[in-house]
């Protein structure tokens, strides 16, 4: 199975997205583009997090509440929140940057609202404004409860910048 391979100057969004596009209409092809984003985080493939929708600035993620994922309070752990608020962040961020600006994530603050209980559904959107010099840019992601309430706020801090020809 070919995994996501990104040229140096391609946006990383680019096989994100084209592997999207191929696997999400079939039927487990969310699942196992879920996984493949697994397979290029493996910290973050460990919380078992599925993708639900995806495009150029959006993002929404679902985590199903198991053992796994609990803390002594029998809520979900602090640290399944924030990994799932990074990654749904994350690949909204991705879909959005256009081809020769690279980004990379330099600082993440998270506020936990209220016990995590259920299956939670993470969102992101976000805009890029053109880069034509490093600039920071706050990305938010809400992590919600079945019941819509939000549970967890995170800000991702994104440096980017214009990539340089190596020519």
């Amino acid at each position: 199975m070919h995994v996501f391979r990104v040229k140096s100057f391609d946006a990383p969004g680019g096989a994100i997205a084209k592997w999207w596009a191929r696997l999400s209409p079939l039927p487990g092809g969310k699942a196992l583009f879920s996984v493949l984003i697994g397979r290029m985080a493996p910290y973050t493939g460990t919380l078992g997090a599925r993708v639900q929708e995806l495009g150029p600035g959006y993002a929404r993620w679902t985590l199903r509440d198991r053992k796994r994922v609990r803390n002594h309070l029998n809520s979900i752990h602090a640290i399944a929140l924030v990994n799932l608020a990074e990654v749904t962040s994350g690949t909204a961020m991705l879909m959005a940057l256009p081809r020769g600006v690279r980004g990379i994530v330099t600082s993440l603050s998270i506020e936990y609202l209220k016990k995590a209980r259920g299956t939670l559904t993470a969102e992101c959107r976000c805009d890029v404004p053109p880069i034509t010099a490093e600039t920071s840019m706050d990305v938010h992601a809400d992590v919600r409860d079945a019941a819509g309430d939000v549970v967890a706020r995170a800000t991702v801090t994104w440096r980017l910048s214009p990539q340089q020809d190596s020519r």
